[in-house]
């Protein structure tokens, strides 16, 4: 999708990309302060987008930036961006969804009110570069980077302050190009990457880290929901290293990977990097059925020749 073609909502309207310019003095380019979200799209259809904007509306409450709008509002003129875009999506191509709202520029004068800045926009996801990951399975690492502990900022909100998961990605690749990072607290135990929460199964119990210290995903509350209807027993629970080296399987998820399966961590080999593992590869069949579409499938089509 070129840029020029792809249709935004900004502050009230729908309009070209290229014709939306973001203040330099809006604290959301200057501080960060700022929130988002993202859901994607399955054969053109948001997936759980009410749930996506449910959690948005939580994380703006945590901030305490009034968007100027109902969280009906906001699901309408998301699904509106969607239809006005993805007629221009190439086949077999879905795309992210986002809302960003940021707390606007200051006001001027004493008494004036502050105004939100809203930018609803989608893009295509990347499959070609993450094919192979499907193939392959997930390089995790877990770099010197720790993850900021929740007394300090809770990372159950979505924030546009994503620096401490940048700097753990930058170390991860540059030890091992190609590697997602998964940090960990300051006790040791497993918390989550950019964008992505971490599960092991261990002894037929599927396991991860506890929603008070990581971003609790929606494609993370969707498969602890698909484990409960499929008699799979899971676990919320601090997990270190010690766990993640002696797991049978392990897999990240997000909203745009949906289930990945993962093959080493830190270069330690999961199953012998075998993947995906049984319960994975189960989870990952139920969660294309709920989705309506074989999503594993959609991105191993985008496998680049010889790649």
């Amino acid at each position: 999708m070129a840029v020029n073609d792809s249709i935004v909502f900004f502050n009230g309207e729908l309009k070209p990309e290229s014709q939306v310019g973001i203040s330099i003095r809006d604290r959301g380019y200057l501080l960060g302060d700022a929130v988002f979200d993202a859901t994607r799209t399955f054969n053109g259809m948001p997936f759980k987008l009410k749930e996506h904007i449910h959690r948005l509306y939580d994380s703006l409450r945590y901030l305490r930036i009034d968007p100027g709008m109902d969280s009906d509002e906001m699901e309408r003129w998301s699904r509106e961006v969607v239809t006005q875009n993805y007629p221009l999506m190439p086949p077999n191509q879905d795309m992210w969804v986002m809302q960003r709202i940021s707390r606007g520029v200051p006001p001027s004068q004493p008494g004036d009110p502050q105004k939100a800045t809203v930018l609803i926009e989608c893009h295509a996801i990347p499959f070609a570069n993450r094919a192979p990951l499907y193939r392959d399975g997930v390089k995790v690492r877990t770099p010197s980077v720790p993850r900021t502990p929740p007394r300090f900022m809770s990372p159950r909100a979505k924030t546009h302050n994503y620096l401490n998961l940048v700097l753990g990605d930058l170390e991860a690749q540059g030890v091992d190009p190609g590697s997602w990072a998964v940090l960990l607290d300051e006790n040791g135990n497993l918390t989550e990457g950019q964008g992505s929460n971490i599960f092991l199964v261990k002894d037929g119990e599927l396991l991860t880290p506890q929603g008070q210290f990581v971003l609790e995903g929606i494609t993370r509350g969707t498969v602890l929901d698909l484990a409960a209807g499929l008699d799979i027993p899971a676990m919320e629970r601090d997990l270190d290293l010690y766990d993640a080296y002696t797991a049978d399987e392990a897999f990240l998820t997000s909203t745009s990977l949906c289930i990945c399966p993962v093959a080493s961590v830190n270069g330690a080999s999961i199953d012998d990097g075998k993947v995906p593992g049984p319960i994975t590869q189960q989870l990952m069949a139920a969660f294309s059925d709920l989705a309506g579409m074989d999503y594993v499938s959609q991105y191993l089509s985008h496998l680049r020749t010889g790649g």
